[in-house]
This record gives structure tokens, C-alpha cells and sequence, in this order.
């Protein structure tokens, strides 16, 4: 069965290579038993009867086995809700995100290891990468890391929301009220 007909997801980003999908590849054991690092969240912090979604993502650097393999079950899960991945390739840097957990990973010293995990309120977005900060939008919380996952700062935010930068600012609009503040500050 090709890629594709699995609905992986395949790209470069510098010199890493990413799989990324919605459903349990049917290689999944092999990925896992070739992995550096292999880690699966079953775990949802929701009721049993909710709709959990489920994520795969692998990282490698072209070799024939991904080195870091992530699978996750997440919730909440579509509407808005939908898992996301960003690569920082020269720092050899992973973000991901679904659901409520955010999680990054890094290979500087050859080996791939987790760096973090953390928690976005209520529901994660989606990650941004503007210059050295990566930016994470959450249901309830906007928060900056740099890109090689050192936490800077968080803020509260409820819906209707959304954000911008200029120029190293965020301008952030909640609810109608707008404010500016340093991009590596908060």
C-alpha cells in the first residue's frame, strides 16, 4: 500500500524528513522498533465517549528509518481542533501539538529526546514560526517558545481572538480589546 493510499504525509525540512498522519500506519510496529525514541500517548483527558482524534508523526534525517517516532490519541479533536508539527530543521527541532498536549523534541547531540511536555488550555490550534520564536495558539491561550524550545512567555486569551506581528510586536486582539507587547516578552 503506498503513502499515499494511507494518508501519510511526507516533506523535507532541511535536512530532516517528516511523516505525518490522521490514522495508524500499518507499519506502525516497524516504525516503532526502528525508532531511536518511540513514544505513544493513548491517554485523552476527556470522558470515553468523546471523539478522540489520533495522530503519527515521525522524524528522521533520510536514513531508511525515521529516528523519532510520536503517535498520540488527542481530544478535543476537529472543529477547529486539529494536531500540528513544526520543524525548526537547523536547530533539529520538533514541535507538536494535539489537543491539549504540546510536546517538542530535539536531536542536537545525534539522538533524538523529548525537551518538554506542556499543556495549551482548553484546545490547541496551531504553531507559527516568526524569525527565533515560535508562537502557539490555543482555544483559551497564546504562548512563545524559541526555536529551540525554551519557553518564554504565556498569555490568557478568551474567543473571539487573534494575533499579528510587526516588527517583533504581537498585536494581540481579544474580545475587541488590542494591545502590542515584544515579541520575546510578552
Amino acid at each position: 500500500m503506498s503513502a499515499a493510499a494511507e494518508g501519510l504525509v511526507e516533506f523535507g525540512a532541511g535536512d530532516l524528513h517528516v511523516v505525518v498522519a490522521a490514522a495508524v500506519p500499518s507499519a506502525l510496529g516497524l516504525y516503532r522498533r526502528h525508532a531511536e525514541l518511540a513514544e505513544d500517548f493513548p491517554d485523552v483527558d476527556v470522558d470515553v465517549d468523546a471523539d478522540a482524534g489520533f495522530v503519527f508523526v515521525a522524524v528522521g534525517d533520510h536514513r531508511d528509518w525515521p529516528g523519532l517516532v510520536v503517535t498520540q490519541r488527542y481530544a478535543p479533536a476537529g472543529a477547529g481542533f486539529n494536531p500540528g508539527v513544526l520543524i525548526v530543521p537547523k536547530r533539529r527541532q520538533v514541535f507538536i501539538g494535539a489537543g491539549t498536549r504540546l510536546l517538542a523534541y530535539e536531536a542536537r547531540s545525534g539522538a533524538w529526546r523529548r525537551s518538554w511536555e506542556d499543556r495549551a488550555d482548553f484546545g490547541f490550534w496551531q504553531w507559527r514560526r516568526h524569525g527565533s520564536v515560535v508562537l502557539m495558539s490555543a482555544e483559551l491561550e497564546l504562548a512563545a517558545w524559541t526555536t529551540d524550545g525554551t519557553k518564554l512567555w504565556t498569555r490568557a486569551v478568551e474567543p473571539p481572538w487573534s494575533y499579528r506581528v510587526e516588527g517583533g510586536r504581537v498585536v494581540l486582539d481579544v474580545m475587541g480589546a488590542v494591545c502590542s507587547f515584544g515579541i520575546m516578552t510578552g
